[in-house]
């Protein structure tokens, strides 16, 4: 199935992926404890909101990047902007303990590299047969979540027992790590008939138009559906994973212990979740219905978030948030599986852009709504007897019931996805391509059911922007 590329060390295989996306996402799940404390004292007044905001300016450049950065990888190869990713997305680690306010300016500008999304399953689709590749997204999402099983727990207990600037100096070296594994071991992935040999390919306005995917979804019915399903689903999570860990720890008085053993236990059923469940689930009841059933989880959890306010219920509803994790690779499979081999970056960008752009609103309209029901980090250690501003209210999370919404209005939009439907040409510039020699793969787009073997290769890392 795979061929040896002429890039790289061997073949492209998923255990490079594997490796490069336990490494970024490790040194991330370090710093979880540290970012709320140095958040905190950065922004003193109006936490959520800060927080919202500064999430919110990197997921809108990502948007702004995501189909350029996808057509690019189309012609010139992923390894290239693999690398690019990694390395703009770490850059703000150390900058942690040197200037707080240059980390979090670093964070909001990384985000026009932070698109890791669209070059990573553009990857799994160089790689993988038809029938092989939600299990492989499966993987891929599932290694992001075993990432973050442990070393949540370890940077806390590091954080507290040497301090901060430890935690900060070992995942800046992990991050190091990461990125010279990609430079030195990791191969590309796409192979040379198909992509361009010269950096001298033109690039019309078309393929960076970051409004260019949401022109074109109006013009296809299949393509509106899975966008507007995107967007409706991911905007609540986008804010949930920007603003829940300083909700449990305010709101709910999660201690730093508790909410690496929730981010612990969410991580180990999200594995089991992707990996087992994802793959049986897509061969026995199809890709749709595993949307919905994915959709229909997170509908459960968000609802449960809102109206929650004892730690046994975060606790009850993180098990239902493990099962709706297999939303996500589900859609990307079923953009790739109607996605010509050529198109895949720029088929996975357009989806990438929409979840850049939920990156960019979803965080800055949960900061707002936490802003408007007053809800604020008050004091990161809990006072014996003080009660939470939120533990009377009827609705202790109103950004989560909103989100629960949302993702309903998601489940009726993706009811009338239909099961098998090939996506439009989506790369303005085919034309261009084929006369520069790449043609001779993409023959207008062929059904991806039947793809050459040469064309089989692969090397993802899993990039949540949210991070």
């Amino acid at each position: 199935m795979l061929v040896r590329s002429s890039h790289g060390r061997g073949r492209a295989t998923v255990t490079h992926a594997v490796v490069v996306i336990f490494l970024e996402f490790f040194a991330w799940g370090l710093l979880t404890t540290p970012m709320l404390t140095v958040l905190h004292e950065t922004f003193p007044q109006h936490t959520f909101l800060m927080n919202g905001l500064v999430q919110g300016v990197k997921g809108f450049l990502s948007f702004l990047s995501a189909p350029l950065i996808g057509a690019l990888s189309d012609i010139w190869g992923r390894k290239s902007f693999l690398l690019m990713t990694v390395f703009f997305t770490c850059a703000p680690i150390p900058f942690m303990r040197i200037s707080p306010w240059w980390y979090f300016a670093l964070i909001s500008v990384s985000g026009v590299f932070s698109v890791t999304f669209s070059v990573i399953f553009a990857y799994v689709a160089d790689i993988t047969e038809e029938q092989e590749r939600s299990t492989a997204y499966g993987l891929v999402s599932a290694t992001f979540a075993a990432s973050l099983v442990t070393s949540p727990a370890i940077g806390a207990y590091l954080s507290a027992q040497y301090g901060d600037s430890l935690v900060v100096l070992i995942a800046t070296v992990i991050a190091v790590t990461d990125i010279a594994f990609v430079f030195f071991v990791v191969p590309e992935s796409l192979p040379d008939k198909m992509r361009l040999t010269t950096w001298g390919f033109p690039l019309s306005w078309e393929q960076a138009d970051p409004f260019a995917s949401l022109r074109r979804v109006g013009k296809d019915t299949t393509v509106l559906l899975i966008c507007v399903t995107v967007f409706l689903s991911y905007l609540p999570e986008a804010g949930q994973y920007s603003s829940f860990f300083l909700y449990l720890r305010q709101v709910i008085e999660f201690s730093p212990a508790a909410i690496a053993a929730f981010i612990a236990m969410v991580g180990i059923l999200s594995i089991i979740a992707q990996t087992l469940f994802l793959g049986v689930l897509m061969r026995t009841i199809g890709n749709k219905n595993t949307v919905l059933l994915g959709l229909g989880f997170q509908i459960f959890q968000l609802a449960w978030y809102g109206f929650g306010s004892e730690p046994w219920m975060m606790w009850a509803a993180g098990t239902v948030a493990a099962m709706s994790s297999i939303t996500f690779p589900a859609v990307s499979a079923l953009v790739s599986h109607s996605a010509s081999p050529d198109q895949q970056g720029v088929a996975q960008g357009m989806i990438t852009g929409i979840r850049g752009l939920c990156n960019g609103l979803g965080p800055a309209l949960y900061g707002f709504i936490f802003y408007l029901f007053n809800v604020e980090l008050i004091d990161l250690q809990p006072v014996a007897g003080r009660p939470s501003p939120s533990t009377k209210a009827l609705i202790p999370g109103p950004p989560f019931l909103f989100g629960a919404c949302a993702v309903v209005l998601a489940l009726l939009v993706a009811v009338f996805i239909p099961t098998s439907r090939r996506l439009p040409d989506a790369k303005t510039g085919s034309a261009n391509k084929s006369s520069n020699g790449s043609a001779a793969h993409a023959q207008g787009g062929g059904p991806l059911t039947t793809p050459t073997s040469d064309a089989e290769d692969i090397e993802p890392l899993l990039q949540d922007s949210s991070m």
